[in-house]
């Protein structure tokens, strides 16, 4: 059997509606919102009764989606969002953009911040990684060519 595609990725954050409209101006479209509970829900994940809120997310190609939870019940119990580039386990989503100092700019104004610099990799690519809501680490991509 092979792999057909990678559905979506997933972030757990605090404030969901932040979230929202911060990946919404990076360029994001909400595709839903929905409250997931119940038996099953706590079947999948090993958490037993749980409440969580979700946004998804698509990409303007249509073909990756990221999924915004906020956990009602049970409690969040590790925060892993201030972790360094170095850390072990996913750290970061990249995202390719048109123009990465436009996206910087617009960004900024809902909080990111850059952690290092924007570099250029050979003529193939401008790059750089950013803090957005709630220290979040993310990365942008320009292609050169």
């Amino acid at each position: 059997m092979a792999l057909k595609r990678m559905d979506n990725v997933g972030i757990v954050v605090e404030d969901l509606a932040v979230a929202i409209d911060f990946f919404g101006e990076l360029g994001l479209e909400l595709e839903g919102r929905a409250m997931i509970e119940g038996e099953w829900a706590g079947r999948i994940t090993g958490l037993g009764d749980q409440r969580v809120e979700i946004a998804m997310m698509r990409t303007p190609d249509g073909h990756s989606r990221l999924e915004l939870s906020r956990f009602l019940t049970p409690d969040i119990v590790a925060d892993h969002r201030n972790a360094p580039v170095n850390a072990l386990g996913y750290l970061r989503v990249m995202f390719t953009v048109d123009d990465i100092g436009d996206t910087l700019e617009r960004l900024r104004a809902r909080g990111a911040q850059l952690v290092g610099e924007v570099v250029q990799y050979g003529d193939t690519y401008r790059l750089c990684y950013i803090r957005g809501p709630e220290g979040l680490l993310l990365g942008l991509a320009q292609e050169l060519s």
